[in-house]
């Protein structure tokens, strides 16, 4: 019993020295705990909305006013063609569609019924539920208005039609599961990594690296090479069991999957270098590993729709590289698209990359600390 109270003095005395340490134990639960409480939210607002107005008359404003003011539907984006609207859908640049066919005041002045296309991104389920559920609501509301104010009787005046694309039978491993193989990546590629450099200097082997002719740069991308393998182990096997065992559909260019997630692998690694520099020892390269995970799972839309963060939290979910390669698997895998859609995130990733690998460079002094 002694010698244990003896040992927990010390463990004691070891965290009161290790300043950084004892720091990252309190810092991090509090900063997370005001950040995802803040942050997550399941009651999707100001979903990115086109309008293709054929009409362009005060019949279909007046409808339009309807999804605006309900607070569910930002419309900051107009077509002139179905083309247009299928471009910004699957840029991802949309998640809804509002289509007025060009005789819609005509058939609402004559007492018919007049349709009105509502097209829904559903490869994000929980926005495509909600966005689907408040378009049917606004349709059936404003017909009982215009039914009590003018017809008084007549047949419904807003037939809304609405139609979910990509994921039409909102079946939830169609959207989960090339998530969860974003997710696995950043955990291994991370964590792995993230312990690298801080092992080999507890265990005394960075002496023999720092004899070595070997540059910084070049010790860099020796630590990183490797697991760029592993990281496509683990893709293809995630893929194959998405495949055979969840039925997900593959609408997308495999080749284009591959290619594009080595900037995602790179940009993870990247990451976890930087991370086994700046710690001192392994708990702290685990803690801060563990600091970067949470944001990536909770912030980068895999679990909680980004449409309805604070806009403070949307913005600062951008510095998650996740968040860029949910967008690349999810558009390949369910939307079919290609790179010219995906340049803006495979510019992301490739700038995350050189920032990574570049701050690990330099950080690395090859000298024993």
């Amino acid at each position: 019993m002694i010698r244990t109270l003896s040992i927990m003095k010390k463990e004691f005395i070891q965290m009161r020295r290790d300043r950084m340490t004892l720091a990252l134990i309190f810092l991090i639960p509090c900063i997370q705990l005001l950040l995802f409480g803040y942050a997550i939210q399941t009651d999707v607002r100001n979903i990115p909305t086109v309008v293709f107005d054929q009409s362009l008359s005060r019949e279909s404003r007046e409808l339009l006013d309807s999804f605006s003011a309900s607070g569910y539907f930002k419309i900051n984006q107009t077509a002139g063609s179905y083309q247009d609207v299928n471009r910004l859908i699957d840029s991802g640049r949309a998640q809804v569609g509002i289509v007025f066919p060009p005789d819609f005041d005509r058939q609402l002045k004559r007492g018919a019924t007049a349709p009105v296309q509502v097209i829904v991104d559903a490869s994000d389920n929980m926005v495509a539920n909600q966005a689907i559920a408040i378009a049917n609501s606004i349709g059936l509301i404003k017909s009982q208005q215009v039914m009590f104010q003018k017809f008084k009787g007549a047949s419904v005046p807003y037939d809304i039609r609405v139609r979910p694309w990509y994921n039409p039978d909102a079946i939830t491993a169609y959207y989960m599961v090339p998530a969860i193989l974003g997710i696995i990546v950043t955990m291994t590629m991370v964590i792995i990594t993230a312990v690298a450099i801080v092992r080999e200097r507890e265990r005394g082997t960075l002496e023999q690296l720092i004899v070595t002719p070997l540059k910084s740069y070049e010790l860099m991308l020796g630590k990183i090479i490797p697991y760029i393998a592993l990281g496509y182990i683990q893709i293809t096997v995630a893929l194959l069991v998405g495949v055979l065992i969840f039925h997900v559909p593959v609408r997308g260019s495999l080749l284009e999957l591959y290619l594009l997630t080595l900037f995602f692998i790179t940009a993870s690694l990247g990451l976890g270098l930087m991370i086994s520099n700046l710690a001192q020892n392994q708990m702290q390269a685990f803690q801060m590993a563990f600091f970067v995970m949470l944001p990536s799972i909770l912030l980068s839309g895999f679990m909680f729709p980004r449409a309805a963060m604070p806009k403070f939290i949307f913005y600062l979910s951008y510095v998650i590289p996740l968040t860029y390669y949910l967008d690349i698997i999810r558009g390949i895998v369910l939307k079919g698209i290609g790179f010219p859609y995906l340049v803006g995130q495979v510019t992301a990733l490739l700038v995350f990359s050189l920032i990574f690998i570049t701050i690990s460079t330099l950080k690395f002094k090859k000298k024993i600390a």
